[in-house]
């Protein structure tokens, strides 16, 4: 991240993090599972808000991400950064998106980097989605 001033400078990770928020589909399921309710991405937001206690890190639910072939899914944004949406999680994969978005929280640039990226967020990818500010390079 890019400060203006030495004084405004988060303090802790926490506060760092705290720029990535964590969106995840609860009502998911994956074309085996029964229509009924509760639905595997209920529990997988539950999964994922446990996996980001005391990080900083913000987990919000959302009815439907629309990417029903490849549930479970959730999106990772933040301000002055791309959106990526994931799919083909499962609840073991909570804690990596959780270390994905602290990842992208640090990134100077907005953009979440390889390196470093958890494997489900690697193999999961479906889309980034640019900031509204984007402007192409040309």
């Amino acid at each position: 991240m890019v400060f203006a001033d030495i004084a405004q400078q988060p303090e802790n990770d926490a506060e760092i993090d705290a720029a990535a928020t964590v969106i995840v589909c609860i009502t998911c399921r994956r074309p085996a599972d029964p229509e009924d309710f509760p639905r595997p991405g209920l529990a997988f937001a539950a999964a994922v808000a446990e996996a980001a206690t005391d990080t900083g890190v913000r987990v919000k639910r959302v009815r439907c991400l629309a990417n029903c072939k490849r549930g479970l899914s959730a999106a990772v944004r933040r301000e002055a950064g791309w959106t990526y949406i994931f799919g083909d999680l499962d609840a073991t994969s909570a804690p990596a998106l959780i270390a994905g978005a602290r990842l992208f929280a640090r990134a100077d640039d907005g953009v979440m980097p390889w390196r470093g990226r958890p494997q489900p967020l690697k193999t999961g990818l479906i889309a980034r989605v640019p900031p509204d500010d984007y402007e192409e390079v040309e």
